[in-house]
Parts: structure tokens; sequence; C-alpha cells
């Protein structure tokens, strides 16, 4: 049986508050969904709800936002289950698999972890690393397999500022997903525990503090425009079972990895538990784990069953993000997380301190004529008739968050 842990929140086995001061102030501005979280088997019949919006292929104009304001539609899809959660631990903690059952016994949608191949593998499923040997080694491909071979390289700060862009993406995807249907999602890692990883490699000497801070500056100036999860489910796993796992799992890149010493996966966990789970329970209910025999879904779903979410005073930090007025204010965030490209932008942060993320105008030239020339790459997609796209000429519906 998995143990659980509380962190900076109250024990779930709690009575109902007799403190008539405290009751008095929760009365708490326009919070929509239901407090509780039900698994499956106690969420019985669905009430009737607004059909979910297709906000892959549709794009969420001013006059859809009316409407929805007009008619309540994005709040009228939201049920007790209108909830982000992430899953969360270390290396060959076990995530991905609790975090599919989880998503399963909730009945939410589950988003896995964020790979590289979200970067270099294109909607035609063309992977873009067949191009590395004509590439200059700097433009070459970049991800967690080389680093793990290879933790020095010059493009190691490259590759984890897109992997916190692409976690950014993913993030902004599943509160699009949640807004435009009501259906709860639930992460495999999310963009707020990316920086554990950012800090260990700060630590073991395979980023510079140049990189370091021109990283924390697109943090900076990108995590206002997101709300923080609901609830954080930590599966601890200590050091020495995790190297046990990674032997036993065999993934070439992992073994002998010159990365995965006790040193590293020793700061990784220290980051985690004293600084990452310190401050996403400000916000989020957490819940933690011992992982280390693995343990069951139900007994964890059980355990989320019993959590208030709506229990806060309306000036506590808690679930903040997640408060709101009226439907105008609920309407504006969905309409923030629809128009995806607004929120990229804000990566634009021009530093050129950082000598390891310049690359030279001959080797962007190279790399974008390569890029652009690749299946796939050439025109939006729909029109790319040498990857099988046909009908390009008269056309008149598009993919349109896929093509972002």
């Amino acid at each position: 049986m998995s143990g659980l842990f509380r962190i900076g929140i109250r024990f779930l086995n709690r009575s109902a508050s007799t403190n008539p001061i405290l009751d008095s102030k929760l009365s708490s501005p326009m919070v929509i969904s239901a407090c509780n979280i039900s698994g499956k088997t106690l969420r019985g019949s669905k009430l009737s709800k607004p059909k979910p919006f297709p906000y892959l292929e549709k794009e969420y104009t001013a006059f859809q936002a009316c409407k929805d304001v007009l008619f309540k539609t994005t709040t009228n899809r939201f049920d007790e289950n209108t909830k982000v959660v992430v899953v969360d631990g270390p290396i060959a903690a076990g995530k991905s698999t609790f975090a599919k059952e989880l998503a399963t016994e909730l009945e939410m949608k589950y988003f896995p972890e964020v790979t590289m191949d979200n970067y270099y593998v294109n909607s035609y499923g063309y992977d873009l690393r067949k191009l590395d040997p004509q590439l200059p080694p700097n433009m070459q491909s970049f991800d967690v397999s080389k680093f793990l071979q290879n933790p020095t390289h010059k493009n190691v700060a490259t590759f984890q500022i897109r992997m916190l862009i692409q976690r950014y993406s993913q993030y902004i995807d599943a509160l699009a997903h949640l807004f435009s249907t009501g259906e709860g999602v639930v992460l495999d890692r999310c963009v707020y525990s990316d920086f554990v990883f950012v800090e260990a490699m700060f630590k073991n000497g395979y980023i510079s503090k140049g990189a370091r801070s021109v990283y924390y500056d697109l943090v900076k100036n990108t995590f206002s425009e997101l709300m923080k999860p609901h609830l954080v489910i930590y599966l601890d796993v200590p050091v020495n079972v995790v190297k046990d796992r990674v032997k036993k799992r065999a993934n070439p890149a992992e073994v002998g990895s010159k990365v995965l010493t006790d040193k590293y996966l020793q700061d990784m966990e220290n980051i985690y538990k004293q600084q990452y789970l310190k401050d996403i329970s400000t916000h989020a209910e957490l819940l933690v784990y011992d992982w280390s025999n693995h343990g069951e879904t139900e007994v964890v779903v059980e355990d989320i069953e019993r959590i208030d979410f709506d229990r806060f005073d309306k000036d506590d930090t808690h679930m903040r993000d997640w408060r709101m007025e009226n439907e105008e204010e609920w309407t504006e965030a969905r309409a923030r997380y629809m128009n995806k490209p607004d929120l990229m932008n804000y990566f634009n942060v021009p530093r050129y301190d950082v000598p390891e993320l310049i690359v030279t105008p001959e080797d962007f030239k190279d790399w974008y004529e390569l890029w652009s020339e690749a299946p796939g790459m050439k025109y939006r997609k729909g029109y790319n008739e040498e990857c099988g796209d046909d009908g390009i000429l008269t056309k008149t519906k598009l993919e349109f968050r896929n093509t972002l």
C-alpha cells in the first residue's frame, strides 16, 4: 500500500468546520466547478451540457465569445471534474502508467509527458532529425537521449529552453481543452516543474549562469498568463530505487549515462521537495505518495474524492487562479488560451549575451533553408500536395489549432 503525506495543507480526514467566523469567509467569487472531484463510479449519469467547442478546427472569434458570455456557454460546460491535475515525480517513478490510469478513472483527458518529438516530428509524421547529416554541428538536433550521453554539449541550454517552450505549449493546449469542453485534464509533468531540471543541470555544471538567467527571464515573461493546477500528485521514489528501475528498463540512452549519477538524481529530488512542492502547494492541493513499490490508483482516487477544492477563503492563495467574478472573466480566460500564438510570442525575449544560445547567420541560413524544404514544412497543414493533401484549391476547412 502506498504511503500518503500532506505538505503545507490539511489532512484529508477532517471534520466539518464549526467556526462561524471561518464559515462566514467562505463566500467567494464566482467558482463554477463543484468542489469535489469524483471518480467514474460516483459520477453517475452526466448532466446535459453544451456541446464541446471544436477548438482544434475552429477559430475562437470575438463574436463567439460574446455569445458565450450571453448564454454562459463556457461555465455551463463545467462540472466537478473540470480540473487540472498534474502527476509529477523523478525519472522512472511510474508517472505515465499512473497518470493514464488516473485519467481513465476520473474521466479526464490525458496529456503525455512532453518530449523533443513534439518539436522535431511535424504534423505529417516526418522526423526532422533525419536532416542532421546535412546541417552544421551547432544546428543539429539535440534531445534528452543526446543530453544523457553528452551533458556538456553546447546545445544543452538550447535543448532545455525548447523543453520549457514545449511544456508551456502543451499546458496552453490543456487549458484550451478544459475551457472548450468542460473535461478535466491529467498531465504527466507540466511546465511548472520544468525548472527542476534547469537547477539540477546548473548545479552539475551542464548549463551556464547566463543560460540559467535567460531561462528565468522567459519564465518571468510567460508564466503570469497561465492558471496553476488544482491538484499536484507527487510520486516519491528514492534515488536507489530510481537507479534500479533505470537499469531494469534498459533504455540505451540511460544505461551508462554520464548524467544519471547519485548526485544528479539527489539534486533533482531535493529541488522537487524543497522548492517545487513547497511553491506549488501555495496554490494547488498536494498529495505525496511513497511509490517505491508503486501503489493502487483506486486508493488515490478515493483520497482525491475527499478534497474540497472550494473550502478556501476568497483572499487565500489556494485556487486563486480559478476564482472569477463573473462570466465575462471566465470567457476572457478562455479566449486567452484559444489564441495560442499571442501567448507563444511572449518567449521573444531579446538576450544576446549568452554565447551557447547564439548561432551565426550562416548556420541559421543553412538550417532554415533545409527545414523549410522538408516534407510537410513548405506550406500550412492541409496544403502540402507532396504529403498526400488533395483538394487544395477547394479546401474550406482547416485543422486550425494543429497548425499553430
